[in-house]
């Protein structure tokens, strides 16, 4: 009975130290696997710099160029970009990301800056130590560090100069601008209005807001074609303006009377323009805008100093020049 007992001691025993070692080893292998998880985790090169690029609106091909120009940056500089904007062209949700943005602290902001409200916001930036460069539409008087664009007043000023040089005789111009108070729009009209206003033969009788929907400068440029007959040419300042406009002539089977002008060499529009339903485009560079602006942040980064404006170049496409925009548009990623 004793030797039994014995027997059972002993067992229990062997079965605890078992138990206990099972337990030590366990213990040892979790750290062993951690540290491994730590050493591959240090091992990968996490971005440098995380920048903020904040646009007009994502469900639209030009802003969709300007972001896939910045993302191509991405492994070329070991940057991460958060490119954000909102769905349809919203400045109120812009300046609630463009907050967002600075309240996480991000390393540097790429913003288009819409109107005046945008100000106050890329000074608080600055402020709080985070450099800001606006892209496609400035904000001169802020603290931003620069500009990259196009330069508005003077791609207005080629769509007016282009009207002269293809029309003759009294023409009447009708402009669907995309916003009355975005500030890119507005140098738009200016610089187009510089040019055409000196001529003795042309006049513009009437300008109607787009709100940057074809849909709107559809029916805004029906509405105008209706209520000024003696209108013969149109003036789109966005893209989608020119796509409503042809819309409109259609409707009203006037397209073969109307001068057409617009912006922006996106797909819709070359077809409109090689349909000669379109004459003439300004062309802007979306794609080059979203590559340099991250390469002049990261300049900023390194305590470079930078110019005050970078304009990327606009240009006038009319169907014997656009087959060469067309291949500049395919070389693109």
């Amino acid at each position: 009975m004793r030797t039994s007992r014995l027997i059972y001691i002993g067992l229990i025993i062997g079965l605890l130290v078992a138990v206990g070692f099972s337990v030590y080893f366990y213990q040892q292998v979790q750290h062993y696997d951690a540290q491994i998880e730590t050493a591959n985790a240090s091992s990968d090169e996490l971005p440098k710099y995380h920048f903020a690029l904040i646009g007009e609106e994502m469900d639209h091909d030009y802003w969709r160029l300007v972001g896939q120009g910045a993302k191509a940056m991405e492994d070329h500089h070991n940057v991460f970009i958060e490119y954000e904007g909102p769905r349809r062209s919203n400045p109120d949700e812009q300046l609630k990301l463009l907050d967002m943005a600075i309240q996480s602290q991000v390393d540097g902001i790429i913003v288009q800056a819409l109107n005046d409200q945008f100000e106050p916001l890329i000074n608080q930036a600055v402020n709080n130590g985070i450099p800001v460069i606006t892209i496609d539409t400035d904000a001169p008087d802020s603290l931003r560090s620069t500009y990259i664009g196009t330069d508005n007043y003077k791609a207005g000023q080629l769509a007016g100069q282009a009207l002269l040089e293809d029309t003759s005789g009294e023409v009447n111009v009708g402009i669907v601008t995309g916003s009355f108070s975005n500030t890119h729009h507005q140098l738009r009209v200016e610089g187009f209005r510089s040019v055409v206003d000196q001529a003795d033969n042309v006049e513009v009788v009437t300008i109607e807001e787009s709100n940057i929907t074809r849909v709107v400068a559809e029916e805004k440029a029906h509405k105008m074609l209706q209520e000024y007959p003696d209108i013969n040419a149109l003036y789109g300042t966005s893209a989608l303006d020119g796509i409503g406009m042809v819309r409109a002539a259609e409707s009203l089977n006037q397209l073969q009377d109307l001068y057409m002008a617009t912006f922006d060499t996106l797909p819709e529009n070359i077809a409109l323009l090689e349909q000669g339903k379109v004459d003439v485009l300004i062309g802007q560079k979306p794609y080059e805008m979203g590559e340099r602006s991250v390469e002049l942040m990261l300049e900023l980064m390194k305590g470079h100093m930078i110019q005050d404006v970078y304009h990327t170049e606009a240009s006038v496409v009319r169907q014997n020049n656009v087959n060469a925009i067309k291949d500049q548009l395919g070389d693109l990623p």
